[in-house]
């Protein structure tokens, strides 16, 4: 078995086999870029034939044969492809279906739709959206204010599958048109020097440092986690450097894991990428891609400087040296290796911010950028096969991923189709309003607390959306700026990843380090602190998102949270009188939350 990346390729072994999933990866890459190319591509087109090209990902790739799973794509293809072949003829039934041929269809779509987001990520995601379908058709019949009027099942099923209400609606269309691009970019920057461009220039700038290893890992974390926008991703790739390196320098066990499980978690609130979320935050509050970026750097900088002083502070604790010289790379090395992903970062935001380019478009001449750079390494070598090994090696990773998010989105699309067709996020919402007793606070907790349990079992970009549809109107009412309200619940959508009982990250650094989980978690919540408190600070003072417009207010409100971030840190990590560390930690969490 081996591993791309984090992404597990069994079939690896398989010459044929490999090659057929390298060329079915090579046309998805084509696929998407074609569409950034060529311009406007009808919904009913692009995103069918989006699914379709995620289907054989989901059902086959890595798996055993199974006849279950040759149906079950050979079934949702051809769905797919019917679609796609009359669009037009569809289109003009303005969501309704008609004839027993068009229902089929659409059972067959809902079914294999849930049977891939269970196949991609487990029963959690699906079980929702089950519930929501069974909402949707029999809501009439529950009693009260949180039945519906019934909906007429040709409306009901056409909305959700030849309209843009559900599965082709505007989450699918971010995942086709933008994230789907981002993810072969970041395929393609992995596949060459780019992650040892991280780890060198991470080692150097941080490596002598005390606790120089886990800063190390921050840093890494910080840059690769931008584009790969997976938690779980980032501490298998990162981690299998760093935390070698952590152990060898005499690090507990809980505390490297711990350390590589928060670094690798704030990869997915780190511009320019964040992941998925950015993008699906662009459609859902008409904000433009950039502007969403400047707001997120500052809380994104306060998480990672909050790590930073956490991992500070156990380094006294526990006399952390940095790294031993010979262990750090050379100046050569750190200019060569990181133009591996400066030069592509370069063109992405040159492009939109220079050239006015849509993020998209300027992804695409990056995705260039990085494809050209895999003839050559760290020593300016060229060699044709290795090349070509990294060429398979994107295509497959590119494949992978596009399916993987697409089977969250799609089945995440089917909840807040039903959500929009049958009134419940709105009377949701009025649950939380009057469960607050129309107070922010307290609306603002309650929230939190949904992201949570919700994001426990269900990846972050769907744990957001489901959140949002639902708990932001009502934050809004209560007086949060829109893109404040969607920041504050993509932030606690991710909770999860280091909050027990269900943390992903935690669970995966564990087993790297061979500790117990919960030691991990302990000291992941620890050093994650700012996870909890920069979501409330965003809240408390809302110039720290508004760093375009004002940005010496946002300036000063990063340097007063900040402060209260480095008390709370210290207050709870580092030695001391019990009662001077409990003071410390208060009179931190109210330079955060009093406003000025």
């Amino acid at each position: 078995m081996t591993t791309i990346d984090g992404v597990v390729a069994p079939l690896e072994r398989a010459g044929a086999a490999r090659g057929v999933w390298i060329a079915l990866g090579l046309l998805t890459i084509g696929f998407h870029l074609w569409l950034v190319i060529s311009g406007l591509t009808p919904a009913l087109i692009a995103r069918p034939i989006h699914m379709a090209l995620a289907l054989p990902w989901i059902a086959l790739y890595g798996r055993r044969f199974s006849l279950s799973g040759l149906v079950l794509a050979a079934a949702g293809i051809t769905a797919c492809l019917y679609i796609a072949l009359n669009s037009r003829a569809l289109g003009d039934q303005y969501g309704m279906l008609y004839g027993t041929e068009q229902y089929v269809v659409a059972f067959v779509l809902l079914g294999v739709v849930l049977e891939m987001a269970r196949r991609a990520i487990g029963w959690p995601l699906p079980l929702v959206a089950l519930i929501a379908l069974l909402y949707a058709f029999f809501g009439q019949y529950i009693p009260g204010n949180f039945g519906h009027a019934g909906l007429p099942t040709m409306s009901l099923l056409g909305t959700l599958v030849i309209a843009e209400g559900g599965l082709w609606g505007e989450l699918t269309g971010i995942s086709v048109g933008v994230v789907a691009v981002f993810v072969i970019f970041g395929a393609v920057l992995n596949a060459g020097e780019a992650g040892q461009g991280f780890m060198n220039l991470a080692a150097s700038a941080a490596g002598r440092l005390r606790g120089g290893a886990a800063k190390v890992s921050v840093l890494s974390s910080a840059l690769f986690g931008s584009i790969s926008g997976s938690a779980s991703a980032n501490v298998a790739s990162t981690g299998a450097v760093t935390l070698p390196a952590m152990r060898r320098l005499g690090y507990p066990r809980p505390l490297a894991g711990a350390v590589e499980a928060v670094a690798s978690s704030g990869g997915q609130i780190m511009p320019p990428l964040m992941g998925a979320g950015a993008f699906v935050m662009v459609e859902l509050t008409g904000v433009p891609y950039s502007t969403i970026m400047v707001a997120a750097l500052p809380p994104a900088i306060l998480y990672f400087f909050t790590v930073w002083v956490g991992i500070d502070a156990f380094a006294t604790r526990y006399r952390l040296a940095g790294l031993p010289a010979e262990e750090r790379p050379s100046v050569r090395d750190v200019l060569i290796t990181s133009a591996f992903f400066l030069v592509p970062f370069t063109v992405l935001l040159f492009g939109m911010f220079a050239r006015g380019l849509t993020p998209q478009y300027a992804a695409t001449f990056a995705t260039a950028a990085g494809a050209i750079l895999l003839l050559t390494d760290g020593r300016l070598s060229v060699d044709l096969r290795r090349t070509f090994r990294r060429f398979a090696n994107a295509a497959l990773t590119a494949g992978e991923q596009v399916a993987m998010i697409a089977s969250v989105i799609l089945c995440a699309s089917i909840v807040v189709g039903v959500l929009g067709m049958t009134g419940l996020g709105v009377k949701v919402t009025s649950l939380i309003l009057s469960g607050s007793s129309g107070l922010l606070w307290p609306a603002l907790i309650l929230t939190a607390i949904a992201c949570l349990i919700l994001g426990m079992e269900v990846p972050t970009t769907a744990a957001y959306v489901i959140c949002v549809s639902v708990a932001g109107p009502a934050l809004i009412e209560l007086g949060l700026d829109p893109l404040q309200a969607h920041l504050f619940v993509f932030w606690y959508a991710l909770l999860s990843t280091i909050t027990p009982p269900v943390c992903g990250a935690v669970f995966i650094a564990a087993g790297m380090v061979e500790a117990p989980w919960l030691r991990v978690a302990g000291a992941a919540m620890a050093l994650g602190v700012g996870l909890y408190i920069v979501p409330l600070a965003m809240v408390a003072n809302p110039a720290l998102i508004t760093l375009d417009a004002t940005p010496v207010f946002s300036i000063l409100a990063l340097v007063k949270v900040g402060a209260g971030l480095a008390a709370v840190s210290w207050g709870i990590i580092a030695k001391g009188h019990p009662v001077a560390r409990v003071a410390l930690v208060v009179v931190g969490l109210g330079i955060i939350l009093i406003s000025v």
